[in-house]
């Protein structure tokens, strides 16, 4: 199978939940012991696994964060405070369990796969590191496209293919995350053509600009939409043209996830920029998709405002990672023990309210 084709095929086999299961889902929800609707958000987490999973009694019996990493050479520009040599440097700590992801991931029981869909440098050999690199960093978008049409599927099928691994391993419950120096700026250009918002609207300090790095960054941006205004004719094209590989990467997980009916968990501001490239394409996929966290970049409270979506928390994060997924993935897991273990009025003898 080609890569055209399993891509494809893949957006064939999305389909909307079934509304059938949400309704059954609350009513279980609605007889158990306490008021009803009274746990709020939890609730509508909780209907929604039973929905996806398409079980009466929904368990999670695998849970992993899959990290994506790309460079930018955007990063010329003077748009991050690192340089893009610190992604490779990350992705050692990522291999090593030292990173911020690690810890949270051990802590939700989830396991960490690390990607290298578009890592400037080759890492050389890094045990436990999958080496599935599409283009070594994704071009300039300042200058022009970040990559061509032919790469930015062949990203997105890296995505796809990891998510058809995962659910043929038992993976239940699958999280988004990256690492790409600079990816601020391509997830940026990329949510305002989408959003059809201005670049002013959603500008951020990334990992720390200071106020004079900030309006350089915002030129980039608007410099980066002029330059490829003319290739972001559909979503498939703008990703190529302002997203970076790791952003392609997690679009294609959120596909696939939503193919194989599995739930997947969007992180923070770069992880919504891809999975809003997998919402245009197939908007059946938004209801796969559970968004862990409103980062502190600002253009991601826009997002979820212009989306009409809801964050599980908002706990000023912007780290990226997979670290507001790693957090969300036990809130999620609570919503499903309260949904299969908490008594129902029957049960405990206890007439309804």
């Amino acid at each position: 199978m080609t890569s055209h084709e399993l891509y494809d095929r893949t957006l064939r086999m999305i389909q909307p939940v079934s509304p059938v299961w949400i309704e059954k889902a609350y009513q279980r929800l609605d007889s158990l012991t306490k008021p009803r609707r009274s746990l709020g958000y939890l609730e509508e987490l909780a209907a929604r696994l039973v929905a996806v999973l398409q079980q009466a009694q929904p368990k999670i019996e695998g849970k992993r964060v899959f990290v994506f990493a790309g460079d930018h050479r955007v990063v010329a520009e003077g748009v991050s405070a690192y340089p893009s040599s610190v992604t490779t440097l990350m992705v050692k700590n990522f291999i090593g369990g030292g990173a911020a992801i690690n810890v949270l991931a051990r802590r939700a029981g989830a396991e960490v796969e690390v990607i290298d869909i578009g890592m400037a440098e080759d890492p050389g050999k890094l045990k436990g590191l999958l080496r599935l690199n599409v283009k070594r960093g994704a071009d300039n978008i300042a200058r022009g496209a970040a990559m061509t049409v032919e790469e930015a599927v062949r990203a997105v099928i890296v995505g796809i293919e990891r998510a058809n691994q995962a659910a043929d391993s038992h993976v239940t419950l699958m999280a988004t995350g990256e690492m790409g120096i600079g990816n601020t700026t391509p997830a940026t250009a990329l949510l305002s053509v989408l959003l059809d918002l201005p670049a002013s609207d959603l500008v951020g300090p990334g990992t720390g600009l200071d106020a004079g790095g900030v309006a350089r960054k915002r030129q980039i941006v608007e410099q980066a939409m002029a330059v490829n205004r003319t290739h972001c004719t559909d979503p498939l094209s703008a990703l190529a043209a302002l997203g970076g590989l790791e952003i392609a990467g997690i679009c294609g997980l959120c596909l696939g996830a939503a193919a194989r009916a599995r739930p997947v968990v969007v992180d923070g501001f770069i992880s919504s920029a891809g999975a809003l490239v997998a919402l245009r394409l197939c908007p059946a996929v938004k209801d796969y998709l559970f968004f862990a966290h409103m980062s502190a970049e600002p253009g991601h409270r826009k997002f979820f405002e212009k989306e009409c979506l809801r964050p599980i928390v908002s706990l000023d994060m912007r780290l990226g990672e997979g670290t507001g997924a790693a957090i969300a993935m036990q809130i999620m897991e609570d919503a499903l023990a309260i949904y299969n273990e908490m008594a129902t009025f029957e049960q405990a003898g206890i007439a309804p309210g």
